[in-house]
């Protein structure tokens, strides 16, 4: 379906994904909620054509999902399955990249998904009815009052070959790439001045649904690109690998408030618990830096109070993350 088309469509669509895998048990915004688990490490990598092993730090939060020799096989047998899973911890800011085959068949959906707790919202979906693009799209604080933020870049054939769809997400702006090639930047400042742009905390959700099922809404089936016949079945989306590099690692995430605001942000260690000082640094292409965005709060320990600082690169290589940028994250990690 051309996009436009589906943009006009926009505005009928209940939430597809949201439908289907996306909630929140505790939401920050209106109480306080436990502290969320977070990658201590600064990187995690799956093979998942290694066998059941691979799983090791993945929940499974619907249906079934196993080890092949193309990956996690996530299989649509019959009408009301939608096998997901999930990272066991949560991410702040970082670079992740998924290699993936998107499942085939009229209406089926193939998502990778970053969520956090308040409803922040990051999307690859491939429709597997369109054998000749992808849907990337987000929301803010679950704001879906306007449908009119998706974009449909072209792939080659990604329902017939593996595509490494990547994430770069900093507190300055949100990249998708497809094999190292951007598609698309959002600005902090273009999400309605910040207060849509996704800055929490967040899992990893990976997972394959119906959105042309008949117990969905017509505005979602239309945007699945019609009703799915599930004596096609089965129908299978693999995911290779994944690979996730957390810029601001910690044990726990907390947030300090209800505003659901990256600042407010606590990040725990066994030894420490500290707002970090975030401070945004946007590069151009002219190679000039401006600062954008700034938070300041000392650490609980008199000896561990620390600065660190994220640089957002616009190098066109698909890793979006420049040597400098590494190199503080890794200074930031080693204070933490």
């Amino acid at each position: 379906m051309p996009s436009f088309l589906k943009l006009a469509l926009a505005a009928t669509v209940a939430v597809p994904f949201a439908a289907a895998q996306t909630y929140s048990s505790c939401d920050p915004l209106n109480k306080t909620c436990p502290a969320d688990p977070g990658l201590a490490n600064y990187t995690f990598s799956t093979d998942f054509t290694i066998g059941e092993s691979a799983f090791e730090f993945w929940n499974t939060t619907d249906g079934t999902v196993n080890s092949t020799d193309q990956g996690a096989a996530f299989i649509i047998n019959e009408e009301g399955e939608a096998p997901t899973i999930q990272t066991q911890f949560y991410i702040f800011f970082g670079h992740v990249d998924v290699k993936m085959k998107i499942a085939s068949g009229t209406g089926i959906i193939s998502s990778v998904v970053f969520l956090s707790d308040d409803l922040d919202e990051i999307d690859w979906e491939g429709i597997g009815t369109f054998n000749y693009e992808i849907e990337t799209n987000y929301f803010g604080k679950d704001n879906t009052t306007s449908y009119n933020r998706a974009t449909y870049p072209n792939v080659t054939t990604p329902c017939d070959e593996f595509h490494t769809y990547s994430i770069d997400w900093t507190p300055a702006r949100l990249e998708w790439y497809v094999d190292g090639v951007l598609q698309r930047t959002l600005e902090y400042d273009s999400a309605v001045y910040g207060t849509n742009y996704p800055q929490t905390p967040m899992v990893l959700k990976l997972g394959i649904w119906a959105g042309g099922a008949s117990s969905e809404g017509e505005g979602t089936i239309e945007w699945a690109g019609g009703e799915t016949d599930f004596s096609d079945a089965p129908f299978t989306m693999y995911v290779e690998s994944v690979n996730i590099t957390n810029y601001y690692p910690a044990e726990y995430y907390t947030y300090g408030d209800k505003t659901g605001d990256y600042t407010s942000i606590i990040l725990s260690n066994s030894t420490t618990s500290s707002n970090k000082t975030i401070e945004t640094t946007s590069t151009s292409s002219n190679g000039s830096t401006t600062s954008t965005s700034k938070s300041n709060s000392s650490s609980t320990s008199a000896s561990s109070s620390s600065k660190s600082t994220v640089a957002a690169s616009g190098a066109a290589s698909g890793f979006a993350m420049g040597p400098v940028a590494v190199l503080t994250a890794v200074a930031m990690y080693m204070f933490l």
